[in-house]
């Protein structure tokens, strides 16, 4: 290739692949080719095999570079002749556009004036992707012109290749957008946006969640299971600047302790067996967003050392990676359990405890509010209806409040909800009376020698003091004869699996007596 040659391919390969913005791009070329042959516009078209058309992606003139999206139906007979990938030139020369059967649909559609023309196919493995035109009012192309204007038809094509991709990448990414921004209003439907109890037992909570929601300090929502702690993160992250960006979820709890590193941080392919493809992790898809963690006091500790580097250089490392990844998150946690004395037991790190709860906030349990049930109660029956599909408004048969009103709701508002349910599949279409709630008889309670206390209701612990009781009367012996797994007529592996999830200490880590 002749220097002069050279130079022309170079200088007009580095301006029509020089940015995606293609007119731009086809703007700096119409001011470069202008030194050597006529040039009024610059048009780039793309064929449309399935539509039978062209479609115009840009223009550029004296005035600069435009983006269209026009299309241009074509005769059977014409998409005919520009699909044959030999026979026709490369480079055609006109002197009127008008009085060719394949550009003339073109010079119609643009409203040109008499002129000649330069159409360069752009070809790609064979195929006809599209056009580069060159058009100038009057002009008389040579054949040194077609000649020059040949040399660039690769990077022309490329450019044009590269240009729909682009525009494709931003279609989904704005039909992405679009979807999410759907479905979070469905889901803010669905969920009610309503937080019940706003106004009377969740007063103090809300006035701390508008409080903390424009800033990105860490929060801890302290509070039974069951209390709405993942509702009053939402409620955060709805009222943040963050709001439009993702709110991710995850119960820390839910997921095993070899797996927890992976889904948190994300891992690299062959970070392990079964890792085929890279993975993002949570706090990677959580960027720019809200991260939920509930039941933070079941983070394994090297997962807490890892959340730790997070709060403190905002960057986090994928499982198998060396690459330090930057996020931009704001961290909610949640627990039911006793941080401060997770911590005293090692359980939980100190650092990260004091990292987390910047701004505790404590979500008071349903016992606590019984002036919010009514209001609940009225709230669930007619989300629950919806859901269930229900063509009648259900009715609360006489005395059903009272009864409500009566008992303690160990479960809190999950429990409520799951009542509210469970009634309404019973009802029959008749008034419900919630007859399998029985108010809690605190006498009884009281018979049985222990403190009044709404908390030993839970299951988990009834069983936990339990089996302290029978492993102290053993002296921490799990195993053999006379041990605590014996007594307890279970397996002792069954024992130790069931006392690690109650967080019982046994073997070295039990406390020693001195």
């Amino acid at each position: 290739m002749p220097q002069s040659d050279e130079t022309f391919f170079r200088q007009f390969t580095l301006r029509i692949c020089g940015s995606l913005e293609i007119e731009r791009s086809l703007w700096e070329c119409l001011v470069y080719i202008r030194n050597f042959f006529p040039a009024d516009e610059l048009v780039l078209t793309v064929y449309d095999p399935s539509m039978g058309a062209v479609v115009v992606v840009a223009t550029a003139d004296q005035d600069g570079g435009v983006v269209h999206n026009h299309r241009i139906a074509l005769a059977p007979e014409v998409r005919a002749s520009i699909e044959r990938a030999s026979g026709m030139p490369r480079v055609r020369t006109l002197e009127n556009a008008e009085a060719d059967s394949i550009i003339r649909p073109l010079a119609l559609a643009m409203g040109w004036p008499p002129s000649g023309v330069m159409v360069n196919r752009l070809m790609i493995r064979g195929h006809y992707i599209g056009a580069l035109t060159v058009r100038s009012e009057g002009a008389v192309y040579s054949p040194e012109n077609a000649r020059l204007w040949g040399l660039i038809n690769e990077p022309a094509a490329i450019a044009l290749a590269n240009s729909q991709r682009h525009r494709e990448i931003l279609e989904l990414k704005e039909r992405l957008s679009d979807d999410n921004r759907y479905l979070q209003k469905e889901l803010r439907r669905i969920a009610g946006d309503e937080i019940v109890g706003a106004d009377f037992g969740l007063r103090e909570v809300m006035d701390r969640v508008r409080h903390v929601a424009p800033l990105s300090s860490p929060v801890l929502l302290q509070g039974e299971t069951g209390t709405g702690k993942e509702v009053i993160a939402n409620a955060i992250h709805n009222l943040s600047p963050r709001s439009k960006e993702p709110f991710i979820k995850v119960n820390c709890g839910a997921i095993p302790e070899t797996l927890i590193d992976s889904e948190l941080f994300g891992h690299e392919r062959g970070a392990f067996t079964g890792a085929i493809s890279r993975k993002r992790g949570r706090f990677e898809r959580a960027h720019n967003g809200t991260i939920f963690l509930d039941e933070i006091g079941e983070l394994p500790i090297q997962a807490q050392v890892r959340l730790l580097r997070v709060l403190q250089e905002k960057e986090i490392e994928r499982v198998g990676g060396t690459e330090s990844i930057r996020v931009n998150i704001r961290v909610i946690s949640g627990t039911h359990r006793d941080l401060e004395d997770m911590v005293v037991r090692g359980e939980f790190r100190e650092d990260l405890y004091y990292r987390l709860k910047v701004f505790p906030i404590s979500i008071p349990t349903l016992r606590d509010r019984k002036a919010d049930i009514p209001v609940l109660v009225q709230y669930l029956m007619k989300r629950k209806s919806q859901e269930m599909g229900l063509n009648w408004i259900p009715r609360l048969a006489p005395g059903a409040m009272d009864r409500l009103m009566g008992y303690d709701w160990p479960g809190n508002v999950r429990e409520l909800e799951n009542a509210v349910e469970r009634a309404l599949i019973l009802s029959d279409g008749k008034p419900l009376d919630f007859s399998e709630v029985t108010p809690v008889d605190s006498e009884a309670v009281r018979r049985t020698g222990l403190p009044f206390n709404p908390q030993v209701l839970y299951l988990d612990s009834v069983v936990a003091r339990h089996i302290r009781r029978v492993v102290e009367s053993v002296e921490g012996r799990i195993e053999g004869s006379g041990g605590a797994a014996d007594l307890l007529g279970v397996n002792p592996s069954t024992l130790r699996h069931k006392m690690r999830k109650l967080r019982i200490p046994f073997g070295r880590k039990a406390p020693r007596k001195d």
